[in-house]
């Protein structure tokens, strides 16, 4: 059994009130995806529902949902995601931040890089035998159209990766579009969204996508504009390159691996500009150097950078881990390339490139420009979303938001709270106070609270008290509200026994 783990952050659910406060409607659209996992994160890292601000992104997707050999939907971790044998209930918990921003659109992914990962026992091969039939593809599609509405998603995004590969066969191409305009056809008279995250490699997308038939069917396409370089690469490059470099020219692969080239195959394969969204990361890829003394673009490298504290995995960092580092590590240098766009930073033989509030307001700009329907982000739990090292929460998703429609709501002073939710107060400390570091510290006089310690930006810290919820008290250990039974030394940390 999964560790029961709650986390109950400021600005969740209970802190927002809606009045006149709506993400303004627009032609642009911005897309946030949502990695429930991250709930399991540790410290100031963990991320929960309600950590979502529901006012900036117009569409949020929860990821994911995984594919059974049987080729019907499956939850793959039905403790947090549903509410049956006492469950967290994180999907309907996601679909009812629609009751604060009724404008929103919250959709349910299926796939994603793992679900097709044969060094765990899958590959995308299940994916193929689903789409190769017509009945295949209707026992699919009804496994999924109840799931949608018992747990009141407005859509569904197909995140197959890909049609054709990794166990895939060469009739993918013309499946994956069958599937979607079967999917669209059900969809439509429910009044539900169908949308897709798709490949920016061009090779990839030769192989996996009949470009005109899915962009008829699809109300949206993602172009994951990522990940074009990582730790499968012996040397450094950002991971999304806007543009080419001369660095680039004796290394052919790297001429169609840049977000404009990615971005004018789909739109010369037949896309329409406004169904296409550009895909942007808050999180960035590293390595180690071989030598301290050759620290650009394609510098020889050693290995992966280390795990960061709350990901937990080598060679790549999430921005919030990204500037977290910056600020409590000397020695960090940033070095920013006006084609490739998003920095990379050096210390020592670390070296990692990633998107920053500057590049991304240079990416906005730039998908504007070219008429897309708007922008994506893969995630939005790893943006700096408590704001410990930037002058607001979620710095990088409210930088898109205000590029592509000039505002974005600001919470009103009053909260509301429901009945079940925690109680939250905020007290301006001097530096001396109880708050020495921004993060999450144990309350010093009841083990049923915790604090949360945010720069206030005059020398001290905005002090976030936090109750957990009934039955549970903070566990130290995992920086969250856990059952009180299951926290060690307990009675210590308490005092004495307590009670529920």
């Amino acid at each position: 059994m999964t560790p029961k783990l709650f986390l109950v952050v400021l600005l969740g659910l209970v802190g927002w009130t809606m009045g006149t406060q709506e993400v303004q409607q627009d032609s642009k659209i911005l897309v946030c995806y949502y990695g429930s996992w991250s709930v399991y994160r540790p410290g100031n890292g963990a991320f929960n529902v309600e950590d979502i601000d529901p006012m900036i992104c117009t569409h949020i997707i929860y990821g994911f949902v995984g594919l059974t050999v049987d080729g019907v939907m499956e939850v793959l971790d039905p403790w947090n995601d549903l509410e049956e044998n006492d469950g967290r209930g994180a999907m309907r918990r996601f679909t009812n931040l629609k009751q604060i921003n009724p404008n929103l659109k919250t959709l349910l992914a299926i796939g994603g890089w793992n679900d097709c990962e044969p060094l765990v026992g899958k590959n995308c091969e299940k994916y193929a035998n689903m789409a190769s039939t017509a009945a295949n593809r209707r026992r699919f599609i009804d496994s999924v159209i109840p799931f949608l509405e018992r747990y009141n998603f407005d859509g569904f995004d197909l995140d197959w990766e890909y049609p054709t590969f990794r166990g895939g066969r060469p009739e993918d191409k013309a499946n994956f579009a069958l599937l979607c305009a079967e999917m669209r056809a059900e969809f439509n008279s429910r009044g539900w969204l169908l949308t897709a995250a798709v490949s920016a490699g061009e090779p990839t997308i030769n192989d996996a996508y009949d470009i005109p038939s899915i962009s008829q069917s699809l109300h949206h396409i993602f172009l994951m504009a990522y990940d074009m370089h990582g730790g499968w690469e012996s040397y450094t490059h950002h991971n999304s390159p806007q543009g080419l470099i001369p660095e680039d020219a004796p290394h052919a692969n790297s001429s169609f691996l840049t977000v404009q080239y990615a971005v004018d195959v789909w739109l010369n394969g037949g896309c329409p500009a406004s169904k296409l969204s550009l895909g942007m990361g808050t999180y960035g890829r590293g390595w180690l150097l071989q030598s301290e003394a050759e620290t650009g673009f394609y510098a020889p490298t050693s290995g992966l950078i280390d795990a960061g504290p709350y990901t937990r995995e080598p060679g790549i960092w999430g921005y919030n881990e990204i500037i977290e580092k910056q600020a409590s590590e000397a020695g960090w240098r940033v070095v920013r390339n006006a084609a490739i766009v998003g920095p990379y930073a050096v210390q020592g033989r670390r070296w990692i490139g990633y998107d920053d509030v500057e590049s991304i307001g240079v990416r906005v700009q730039y998908l504007l420009q070219k008429g897309l329907g708007g922008g994506m982000f893969w995630s939005i739990e790893t943006d700096d979303f408590r704001g410990l090292h930037s002058s607001e929460r979620y710095p990088l998703l409210k930088t898109a938001r205000r590029g592509l429609s000039g505002t974005i709501p600001t919470p009103p002073p009053t909260t509301t709270r429901d009945p079940t939710a925690p109680t939250t107060t905020t007290t301006t400390l001097p530096p001396d106070g109880v708050c020495r570091a921004p993060g999450i510290i144990p309350h010093p006089e009841n083990c049923r609270q915790y604090i949360t310690c945010v720069p206030n930006g005059s020398g001290g810290y905005d002090q976030i008290v936090t109750n957990c919820p009934e039955g549970t008290i903070f566990d130290p250990n995992m920086g969250a509200c856990n059952w009180y039974d299951q926290v060690p030394d307990a009675p210590e940390l308490c005092n004495e026994r307590v009670w529920f």
